[in-house]
């Protein structure tokens, strides 16, 4: 059975966030969005989430698809499992924020 592992800075990601929009919106808005965010992250396997593969650009193999305002960039790990790698808001400056989390 393939699981989803939440990486370092996706994880960091998960917690800004979620920080953010209990800020800006309050608790049922925060909690609601990263419940969706979770469950976008199962969808990958049954390919109900659809992904396209990680530009070339970006120098690395994964694959990458859009939830509301962000962009969740994940790779299959050697295990066989889904690796959630970042989570990037889409006015971020892509490359360079995922050239970081990406360790490159």
């Amino acid at each position: 059975m393939t699981r989803i592992r939440i990486q370092e800075s996706a994880s960091c990601r998960l917690d800004e966030i979620h920080r953010y929009t209990r800020e800006r919106w309050g608790v049922p808005q925060a909690d609601r969005y990263i419940t969706g965010l979770f469950e976008a992250f199962e969808g990958i396997e049954t390919s109900r989430t659809r992904s396209r593969p990680i530009p070339a650009a970006f120098g690395v193999e994964g694959y990458f698809f859009r939830y509301e305002r962000h962009f969740v960039y994940w790779r299959r790990l050697a295990n066989g499992d889904v690796g959630i790698v970042t989570i990037l808001h889409e006015r971020m400056h892509q490359i360079a924020r995922f050239r970081d989390d990406f360790g490159l």
